[in-house]
């Protein structure tokens, strides 16, 4: 499928904010503190090309206040009320607990889809409504609302660009920057990619370690986030363990928060993690190409569809980040243009762990026995993008 553009000469250089303004539009949001990152990227790149379209997709960016409070029900309050259950079955049935522990994982999911709409401004009619669900929803998946949404609006401003790799992705190196690597740098992102490190600690780190720690290099206002999210979520982690003991809060709070990060991690590299999938330099690099090629469609079956809160259409997200979760299967439904979009079944989502560097020639996610077999040691390296 070729690329939606509007036929317009590539901007000058005096144009370029302008479009910076665009990407950031698109992300969802418009910050003070990324707009700066992308002032100095759209310093840095050369020509990007605009983006026309966007608009057509308005009309299913309404959102709709009675759907959207069903949207918090429907995620919030069951996976409260199943916390609570857990509580009263520790003593009775330790495998009636576990499948509860698994059920409420699963209402974690669609409790962190309800915070990640709000990132975007999409859930609510309001900015400060979704600001303050977006902030309480926060408290559930451990994440600092302004923060989470700067990095994430980043993502979506640079999602399959080679040259802007490194906020809010998943680590992935081409198989030249692979080669080129020591030793001990070789073994570092194996390590990274590996399926065990990467579902198994990797929700850990994302979760509980990495939204926990500011840094300098983040504005005042995304540092604050950061810590007053920390000071209430120890107010609360205390006085749970105050309330019922530090043990049973761990059984209650660990298995659904581990289940629910490792699938909402598998989730996130599927959705830009695939054979065909989408990656340019910055000069090439495309919104709706990168939209409608480098994001997966992940069809799942109706029940997973419902704990997963609809990401699989994630072509149609980052196309527009401002439809409400309730509305993109509507929208892909509804418009041709998503029809030819990468699609992926369970199986082929399951499958594409597998795949761990960008095979700059072929345009291909290869895995490492593939890019070894292409490039042996001592063959010519494949060409940068």
């Amino acid at each position: 499928m070729g690329p939606i553009r509007s036929g317009r000469a590539a901007p000058a250089k005096e144009e370029q904010l302008a479009l910076v303004a665009v990407r950031w539009r698109h992300a969802g949001a418009l910050q003070p503190a990324t707009f700066t990152y992308l002032h100095r990227s759209a310093e840095m790149s050369s020509s990007p090309k605009r983006w026309s379209g966007h608009e057509q997709l308005c009309t299913y960016a309404q959102p709709r206040l009675w759907r959207s409070l069903l949207e918090i029900a429907t995620s919030v309050v069951p996976y409260l009320g199943l916390s609570v259950l857990m509580y009263f079955t520790l003593g009775v049935s330790a495998l009636l607990t576990v499948a509860l522990g698994l059920l409420a994982g699963g209402f974690l999911v669609r409790t962190f889809i309800v915070f990640h709409d709000c990132t975007h401004g999409s859930l609510m009619p309001s900015k400060r409504a979704n600001a303050y669900v977006g902030s309480f929803t926060g408290l559930f998946v451990l994440s600092p609302f302004l923060r989470w949404r700067h990095d994430h609006a980043v993502h979506h401003a640079t999602s399959g660009d080679l040259e802007r790799r490194g906020v809010g992705d998943i680590i992935t190196l081409t198989v030249s920057e692979y080669q080129e690597r020591s030793w001990k740098g070789r073994l570092a992102y194996r390590l990274i990619r590996n399926p065990l490190v990467m579902f198994g600690i990797g929700p850990v780190i994302a979760m509980v370690v990495g939204p926990r720690v500011p840094t300098r290099s983040q504005r005042v206002r995304l540092r604050q986030s950061v810590i007053r999210t920390d000071v209430v979520l120890a107010v609360i982690v205390g006085g749970l363990c105050w309330l019922i003991g530090w043990q049973n809060f761990l059984l209650i709070w660990g298995p659904p928060a581990m289940f629910a990060g490792s699938v909402g991690i598998w989730l996130f590299y599927v959705q830009h993690q695939f054979e065909d999938a989408y990656w340019q330099s910055a000069c090439d690099w495309d919104y709706a190409d990168a939209a409608l090629r480098g994001s997966s469609y992940l069809k799942l079956p109706k029940v997973l569809q419902f704990f997963t809160g609809n990401i699989g259409l994630h072509h149609v997200h980052h196309l527009n980040a401002r439809i409400p979760n309730y509305n993109l299967q509507r929208a892909h439904d509804e418009n041709p243009v998503f029809h030819q979009v990468p699609t992926l079944t369970l199986w082929d989502g399951l499958q594409a762990v597998r795949l761990k560097l960008w095979d700059e020639n072929s345009g291909k996610m290869v895995t490492f026995a593939q890019a070894r077999v292409s490039y042996p040691v001592g063959a010519a390296k494949p060409q940068s993008a």
